[in-house]
Parts: C-alpha cells; sequence; structure tokens
C-alpha cells in the first residue's frame, strides 16, 4: 500500500517540497501537546522541517547511513520534545508517513520500508543517548546548584527519569539494556512480548546464550567488537529462539553507551520483529519456484539444482531424464484441458515417487515435459535404472472421466562428468535426445550420443540458414545430361540443385530438401531452380545451331524436379505458366520429375494440376519408378508421359552376363510402358554394358556418370555442340 501511495503523491504537481512541509505539519500536529517548548505550533512545525528534511534525504541517500536520524533523536531531545509521549508518537508518525510522503521509486517498497525501520532505529537511540546525557547533564548541575534548589532539582530528576522510563515501556519496538558482560539488565514490555511474554526469561539471560545455528558469520565478530569499544553500533539480521522453542526473526541494531568519560558501559539493543515478513518471502519464494499444478519444482529451480551439480567439483557426475508424453495433445484435445490437468497432476505423482533417493528431483519445465535428476557415484547406471522406473510406473492406465488411458513418455538420458558443462547444454542434449527416443516410436528411452547430437544441431542450423541462404544467393544448379540410347545424342538435362554452404561447403540437394520441405521454404526455392532452369534451357536453345539433326525438330529439354509440397500448393500452375510465358521456353521443353511414392492413392485433386501441365505440353515424368509399390494399372490415369526407372533395377546390368532376372522385369517393364505411349528413361547408367542391355531392351532415354556427372550448364552445352558437329 504504502509505495504505490508514495507514487501517487510524487506523481502531485505540488512537489517534493510541498509534500515534505505536510509531513512537517503532520509531525507537528502528532507531538506538540507532548512538548515542553515555548514555541507556537507554527513555529514549531517551522523548527521540525530541517529534521524532516535530514530524514528525507537520509531515505533518498545513494550511500544509506543512519547517523542523520540519530541527530534528529538527539535534535527532538534539544527541542524540549522530552515528554514520554514524544518518542512513541514520533516514530509512529515516521513508520505511517516518511516513505508515503518522501519514498523513492528508486527503491524497492521492501527497501524503502527497511530504511525507513533503520531511520526509526538511529533515532530512538539518538533520542535515548539524548535525554541520558540530559539527564545525566542535569543531575550534575543538581549537584553544583545551591542547597536552596535541591528539591527542586529532585523533582527535575525524577521527572527526567519517569519521562525516559515511559519512552522505554512505550516504544513500539522492544528495546533491552544489557552490562558489557552481556547480562540482560532491562527490556521493555515489547521485546518481552516478542520473546513469549515472560520477563523473567529474558531479563535473566546472558546475550550468548542466544546464539543460533543460522547466525550469520561475522555476526558475534560484530559483538565483541562493540563490548570492546571499538564499534559504536551494527545492524544484522538474526534469529532467536523464543521460550517455546519457536524461532523469532528480528531485525536487530545493537549501539554501544558510553559514560561521561567516554568508556564503555552498556549497549542497547533496538528489535523489530520480521517472522511474519520473513514467511511470506519464504512463501513467495515457494511460488516462484514451483509448479502451480503438480506442486513440482519448476524449471526456475530445476536450473538453480542443474548449475550448482554441474559446478561441484571433485569428480562429481550427473545423469539427467529428459521425459516428453507421447500423445499428450490428443487427449487435450478430446477431454479438454481440465482433463489434461489432472493426467499431469497423475503424472507428476508418479514420476515424484520414482525420484525418492537422496541425490534425485523431478521438475516440471512445463506443458506435458519432465525432467528427473539424479546425482552419486554411480549415475551411469542411476539415471537408466530412473528412466526405467519412469516408464514402469507411466504403464499402469490412467483413469479418467470414466474412461483409461495408457500414458506413454520418450526418454532422453544424459549422463557424465558435472564439470565442463553448462546447464543449457545439457538441456539441449536431453532434448535431441529425447526427440531421438520419440522418432524411434516413443515409450522407451535413449541415451545421449554426442555424435548424434552433431548431427541434429548441424540440422538445425542448416534448418534455420535456409531462408537467408536463398535472399544470398547461396544455390547453385547442375545438369546432368540426358542421352538418346539409340544414338547417343544429347536429349535434355536434370536440374539438379546444389548450395555452397559458407561453413560447410557444397551440400547435395539430400542434405537439404528435407529440411525445406519441413520448413515449407521448397515452395520458393522450387520456383526459382524452375526458374533458374528454364531460363537455362532457353539459353541453350538459342546458342545451338539450326539443323543440327534431332535438336531442330525436338527442343533441348530440362528436367526439374517437384517435391509433394509443391504438388500441392495452389500456385504450381500458375508460377509454371508465368515462367515458361516470361522467359519464352515452349512448354514441350519442360519436364516436371514427380516421385512415384508422391502419387500412391493421389486423388483427382492432386492430379489436376498435373492433368493441366500435361495439356498445356509440359511433359510429366514419374521418377524414382517401381520403388513405390504402386499398381502397375493406375499408370493408366496418371498423367504422365515418361517413366524413370528406379537405378536398383539396372545394376545387375553394369557386367556380363547381365542377371536375368533384372532384364526380364525391365524388359516387361519397357513393354508396358510404350504399351502407354510412355517414353522409358533410365537413370544411374555407369557402364558401357549397361547402356547396351537397355539400349537393346528399347530404353528410350538415360543418364549417369557412364555420360557425364552433374556439372555446369556449360558441360551440357559442349556435349550438345559435340553432337551437333
Amino acid at each position: 500500500m504504502v509505495p504505490s501511495q508514495s507514487r501517487a503523491a510524487e506523481s502531485e504537481p505540488d512537489g517534493l517540497e510541498d509534500r515534505l512541509r505536510r509531513f512537517a505539519t503532520i509531525w507537528s500536529r502528532a507531538i506538540f501537546p507532548a512538548t515542553a517548548t515555548s514555541l507556537t505550533r507554527p513555529e514549531f512545525e517551522t523548527h521540525l522541517l530541517p529534521l524532516a528534511r535530514e530524514l528525507q534525504e537520509a531515505l533518498h541517500a545513494h550511500l544509506f547511513d543512519t547517523a542523520p536520524a540519530t541527530r534528529v533523536g538527539t535534535a527532538l531531545v534539544a527541542a524540549h520534545c522530552t515528554d514520554p509521549e514524544a518518542l512513541g508518537r514520533t516514530l509512529g508518525v515516521i513508520d505511517s508517513y516518511l516513505v508515503l510522503y518522501c519514498g523513492t521509486e528508486e527503491l524497492t517498497a521492501e527497501d524503502n520500508r527497511a530504511r525507513c525501520a533503520r531511520l526509526q532505529h538511529s533515532l530512538a537511540a539518538g533520542f535515548a543517548q539524548a535525554l541520558r546525557e540530559r539527564t545525566l547533564s542535569e543531575q550534575e548541575a543538581i549537584a553544583r546548584s545551591a542547597l536552596a534548589a535541591r528539591n527542586d532539582a529532585e523533582d527535575a530528576l525524577h521527572a527526567t527519569q519517569a519521562r525516559f522510563h515511559a519512552v522505554f515501556e512505550g516504544a513500539a519496538i522492544g528495546i533491552g539494556i544489557a552490562d558489557l558482560e552481556g547480562n540482560v539488565l532491562e527490556v521493555n514490555d515489547t521485546l518481552t512480548q516478542m520473546f513469549g511474554g515472560l520477563e523473567h526469561h529474558v531479563r535473566s539471560r546472558n546475550v550468548s546464550e542466544w546464539v543460533h545455528p543460522e547466525d550469520a558469520p561475522h555476526v558475534w565478530r560484530l559483538y565483541d567488537e562493540l563490548v570492546r569499544g571499538e564499534r559504536e553500533h551494527f545492524r544484522v539480521e538474526k534469529p532467536f529462539y523464543r521460550n517455546d522453542g519457536t524461532v523469532l526473526w528480528t531485525n536487530l541494531t545493537l549501539s554501544l553507551l558510553r559514560d561521561a568519560e567516554g568508556a564503555p558501559q552498556y549497549q542497547l539493543a533496538l528489535m523489530e520483529d520480521t517472522t511474519e515478513r520473513r514467511l511470506l518471502n519464504l512463501r513467495l519464494r515457494y511460488e516462484a519456484t514451483h509448479d502451480a499444478l503438480t506442486g513440482l519444482p519448476n524449471r526456475t529451480l530445476f536450473f538453480e539444482r542443474l548449475e550448482k551439480t554441474l559446478s561441484a567439483g571433485g569428480g562429481a557426475r550427473f545423469g539427467l531424464c529428459y521425459l516428453d508424453l507421447d500423445g499428450f495433445k490428443a487427449i487435450n484435445d478430446s477431454l479438454g484441458h481440465s482433463s489434461g490437468d489432472r493426467l499431469l497432476v497423475e503424472v507428476a505423482d508418479r514420476l515424484q515417487s520414482c525420484a525418492t533417493a537422496q541425490g534425485e528431483m523431478v521438475a516440471r519445465l512445463g506443458g506435458d515435459e519432465f525432467v528427473a535428476l539424479t546425482t552419486g557415484p554411480d549415475t551411469q547406471r542411476g539415471v537408466v535404472d530412473l528412466a526405467s522406473r519412469i516408464l514402469h510406473v507411466l504403464a499402469t492406465p490412467v483413469r479418467l472421466d470414466g474412461r483409461e488411458f495408457t500414458v506413454r513418455g520418450s526418454i532422453g538420458i544424459v549422463e557424465g562428468p558435472a564439470a565442463g558443462r553448462s546447464p543449457a547444454e545439457v538441456l539441449r542434449s536431453a532434448d535431441i535426445t529425447m526427440y531421438r527416443a520419440k522418432a524411434a516410436g516413443g515409450n522407451r528411452y535413449e541415451v545421449a550420443d554426442p555424435e548424434a547430437d552433431a548431427r541434429a544441431i548441424t540440422r538445425h542450423g542448416l534448418t534455420t540458414a535456409l531462408p537467408a541462404a536463398l535472399e544470398r544467393g547461396e544455390f547453385f544448379i547442375e545438369y546432368q545430361p540426358l542421352v538418346h540410347l539409340d544414338d547417343g545424342t544429347v536429349h535434355g538435362a536434370e536440374a539438379l540443385v546444389r548450395w555452397s554452404h559458407p561453413q560447410h561447403g557444397v551440400l547435395g540437394p539430400d542434405r537439404f530438401i528435407p529440411l525445406a520441405e519441413h520448413t515449407g521454404l521448397i515452395v520458393p526455392l522450387g520456383r526459382w531452380v524452375l526458374e533458374q532452369s528454364v531460363r537455362q534451357a532457353m539459353f541453350w536453345q538459342r546458342q545451338l545451331p539450326e539443323g543440327t539433326g534431332v535438336h531442330s525438330a525436338v527442343p533441348l529439354r530440362i528436367n526439374v524436379n517437384l517435391s509433394p509440397t509443391q504438388l500441392h500448393h495452389p500456385g504450381l500452375v500458375a508460377d509454371t505458366v508465368e515462367v515458361l510465358e516470361r522467359i519464352g521456353l515452349p512448354p514441350g521443353a519442360l519436364c516436371l520429375e514427380v516421385t512415384e511414392s508422391a502419387l500412391i492413392g493421389a486423388d483427382e485433386d492432386l492430379l489436376k494440376p498435373l492433368r493441366q501441365l500435361s495439356e498445356m505440353g509440359v511433359d510429366i515424368a514419374l521418377d524414382d519408378f517401381g520403388t513405390g509399390y504402386s499398381n502397375l494399372a493406375n499408370l493408366r490415369r496418371l498423367p504422365v508421359s515418361v517413366l524413370k526407372l528406379d537405378r536398383s533395377f539396372t545394376q545387375g546390368m553394369q557386367q556380363h552376363p547381365a542377371d536375368p532376372v533384372d532384364l526380364k522385369i525391365v524388359e516387361g517393364i519397357v513393354a508396358l510402358a510404350h504399351s502407354l505411349e510412355l517414353a522409358v528413361t533410365v537413370e544411374g547408367v555407369e557402364t558401357g554394358a549397361q547402356a547396351e542391355h537397355l539400349r537393346r531392351l528399347g530404353c528410350d532415354t538415360a543418364q549417369g556418370w557412364y555420360y557425364a556427372r552433374p556439372g555446369p550448364p556449360e558441360q551440357l552445352h559442349m556435349l550438345s555442340l559435340a553432337d551437333a558437329v
């Protein structure tokens, strides 16, 4: 409440000086009736204004110092504010209004209140010291006074002592006085109540008996310095045991009181009970470090524990299980998030039952992701045992809304020496390994493999670099010639995209095409490959001499691969037509290759764009034919004009004698294709014997290393010119 009021006050237009004057007005109204001053109340308010300014400046100071508050306490006594109620009312005003009118947003609300409390302690100490010195001064004055004034002096002494006693007893904070040996001499009622209400249990004690296991290491060193006179005061947070064994937490300010000659005489303790505040902070800490749904440690607390584990020396080892539930989204979608939450609570309870040994803990990272950590001398075996226990307890069905569900999970295990690893690195390796277990079917665990991690990280790096690579022009195309088997002339070329990666060098399509498919980048990449290939084909046609055999009747053709994602893209036909028309290449010079597996079970909606392209004159080739287990009868309904026979059928023909089974299979496929008026292209031709067998079997065109490896466009151009000559 106070900080928000303070900010509200600071937003008012009357400024800090006006708020300071309001504070001084409230202060003067509170203590003026309890003063012995001859000033009027407005004059007394003016007198209090510089004291209020000292408190405000101390509260705002970058280097906090309570000395100004001590001086204010002394000044109050000097201004004759020595009535028993003056100090109590002053402390009450400061506690209620100092932060409200003079607080600063540069500090947190808790820091503002902490500084305010320390200023109260110092003011009370200064007031007590000044009042004591005033009493001593009055006593000396009485001793030097004439015998005629003895009765008046005694009355004044009695009044002073009464006022001091009233202040001592009426203070809102605990006050105690002890001698230099630590024997408690006096305590006020507030301090007695803080310790349980039995005065003799406090007054009869020695401060050395109040040692607590959670004392800060330097507390008693500071105390020894104070009683030796080497320190005037110190302030610490210190716990005490109450009479019933419970713990009392306090902000303790201990000050040294000296006699008239300056020698140490007493020690004065001011105590503020902070037990409830500390319990609140502990509660807030628990809520900040534990999952609200399951009660397990959350990501924050787990990372703290993991970081502490990894920073341990002495050859310490650790084991970590990273668990992700299989199919949890389906349960959430079918039964709703409420049922999903109940399932997560049940899973959390089961996981907690698995990690009961010393050095083991379970945490929820978020969603349906959990982690289990184990430490000890034999984590290599222990972490595998922990993963097995987790899978075992998850195997028992969970009953939700009258239905039973079997919970499955995939676990990634990371184990090894703690030294030299960061929490982020460990979690990344565990996450990668967990997805490897999920890809293997789930309901299992996998152990981290540095090589597999490196491959996964490389894949991720390539995936994230793909968009920028296309923008930076890192892709290029190589061309592999397609050759007529009957006369060996160049029929065309297949465009094969490559990636010139800055770190990994030239990458083949098998390294990045699946990643482009997964991210959707295959569509703009495929459009770029189509445009570059069509442009190159147009260039070839312009460079070939006219009237050079077959090339004058049939244009040099370019084959471009289409991915399954491109087949489903609604802009396939429009993009292809736009490229052909803009560049001027005849549709018959373009062949789009589609893998057989992409067309298995294809419906008319998928075949429609291929039919449109085929009707325009674009050839459609069925690539990798023979690997998709398709029904041969389906060839009749596919809008294809070319079959590209997979190399697995022709490897047995690379040498004489050829494999008779392969010969029969290829012979049958060629006969079927020709009966359907389909041309047959064979890929992977590597020997002259293989090429001769395929020619005799009636295959139309071929490509492979026997003719040329994929290369720059100039390679095919030179081959074409050689054929023409």
